[in-house]
C-alpha cells in the first residue's frame, strides 16, 4: 500500500471535499481518500504510489489545483 499527502487550493466546504474525493476514488487502485477542508490536505491510500499527472487530472475534474506536493525523498 501505498499513502500520498498533497495539498488542495480552493476547498472551502463539505462539497468542496466530497469532489475530491469522488474524483480520487475514481483512480485505479485507490482504495481511501482523507480530506481535511480546514488544512486543504488531501491523503490518498492506494495500491502503488500514483503519478503526478493522474493526480493532477482528477484534482482538475474536480475544479480545484494542487497548491503543494509532497516532498521527495
Amino acid at each position: 500500500m501505498s499513502s500520498q499527502t498533497f495539498v488542495v487550493g480552493g476547498m472551502t466546504c463539505g462539497h468542496c471535499a466530497k469532489s475530491v474525493t469522488e474524483e480520487l476514488s475514481e483512480l485505479p487502485g485507490v482504495s481511501d481518500v482523507q480530506v481535511s477542508v480546514e488544512s486543504g490536505q488531501v491523503s490518498v491510500t492506494s495500491e502503488q504510489e500514483l503519478s503526478r499527472d493522474a493526480v493532477a487530472a482528477a484534482i482538475t475534474e474536480s475544479g480545484y489545483t494542487i497548491a503543494e506536493w509532497p516532498s521527495a525523498n
